[in-house]
Order: C-alpha cells, then structure tokens, then sequence
C-alpha cells in the first residue's frame, strides 16, 4: 500500500513539473528580420510592455536583451522562459552601410563597432540557449551564408529549433521558400508588427519547448 502511494505521488508530482517549465529563449537571425518585434509582440502579449526599440535601419539591436519570467499558457498548460533578444548576425558588417542610411561618419563607425560586437556576443550566447526561434524576412531569399552559418551553429549544438516566417502581411512574402530551404524544421508564417497568427506561433512554441 505505501509503494502504491508513493508512485501516485511522484506520478502527480511529475506531471506538475512537467506542465511547467523554465528556459532560456534566444531569438536569433540576421538584421531587420523582425527579432525585436517579435521579442515586443511576445511581451505585449503576455507582459503589457515593449521589450527593445525598433528601426528601419540595420543592426538596431546591438546588444542581448533579456526580458525575465515570461510565463505563458494554452489549453491547460504552461511555459516559463526568459526571452533572449540578440543582435542581428551578419558575416561582414561595413560602416558605409550606415552613411548610405543617413548617418554621419563618426556615428556610422561607431555603430559598426557595437553591431560587430554585438554579433560575437550573440554567437558566444548560444551555448546558453535551450531553444532558438530563428526570425526571418519571409520577403527574402532564405538561401544566405548567414542563415547557413545560424542553422548549422545550432544543428553543431543540438538545440531545439523553430522558424518563424515574419512578414507574412507583405505581398512579397514567400513561406515556401523557407520551407524548401530549411525542411528539418517547423516554419510558422507570422505578422509580428500586426500579430498576425501568433495562436500558431504559441502552439508550435508549446511542441517545441512545452
């Protein structure tokens, strides 16, 4: 009678810490694809509040952001993680880039300075990662050096992956693309600016991680 309680015991015991869970999510991809945005929606969503500042120019974004104990839910169950907000990866980053932009030279130079860093520091995060989401432009071509060089940092580590398609409400946007290019992996379309299947990109975020 004592081993049958106790084995209900941990029985109950696990399935409560199985339901809730506590991880670091690292959003990573190259520049302007919509990492922030999403990081922003995702806090809106469940926090009430914007976690970064976004731009249209490059490399906004130079330094990791975390947002602590995020805690979301869907039909019964929970999921806990710090959000990891990092630079934009890029395999050469240029300050002309930036006076093209409008900026003035000594900015310019500066900017190229923290995104370069910014970009050493968020490959030397991955080792802390549990999970990746990878952002993507679903308006351009997926087949680059940098989403390569991404995707096999993380296939070289083992850890679980997700695409997200952002863009989706752009006539250009082209989920197929993403999907021939990277099969191994579940792409979900999103619209972070306008929240456009989020439902999906929390479903898919519990299959991964929950």
């Amino acid at each position: 009678m004592i081993n049958i309680l106790r084995a209900f015991i941990n029985k109950v015991f696990k399935n409560l810490f199985k339901k809730k869970k506590h991880i670091k999510l690292g959003l990573y991809g190259p520049p302007n694809g919509g990492k922030t945005t999403l990081a922003n929606r995702i806090c809106q969503d469940w926090l009430g509040e914007d976690m970064g500042k976004v731009s249209n120019i490059a490399h906004e974004t130079r330094e990791i952001q975390i947002k602590e104990q995020i805690n979301i839910k869907s039909n019964g169950k929970q999921l806990s993680f710090n959000l990891v907000d990092t630079p934009g990866i890029a395999t050469k980053i240029d300050y002309e880039d930036f006076l093209k932009a409008g900026m003035k030279e000594k900015q310019a130079k500066k900017r190229a300075k923290e995104a370069t860093r910014g970009v050493i520091n968020a490959i030397k995060w991955l080792d802390e990662m549990d999970t990746v989401i990878i952002v993507l432009d679903s308006t351009k071509d997926p087949y680059s050096q940098v989403n390569i060089t991404i995707i096999g940092n993380l296939e070289a580590r083992k850890i679980p992956v997700m695409i997200v398609a952002n863009k989706i409400d752009l006539k250009k946007s082209n989920i197929k693309s993403i999907e021939a290019a990277f099969p191994q992996y579940n792409v979900v379309g999103i619209s972070a600016k306008f929240g456009n299947n989020m439902d999906k990109f929390y479903e898919a975020l519990f299959a991964l991680a929950g």
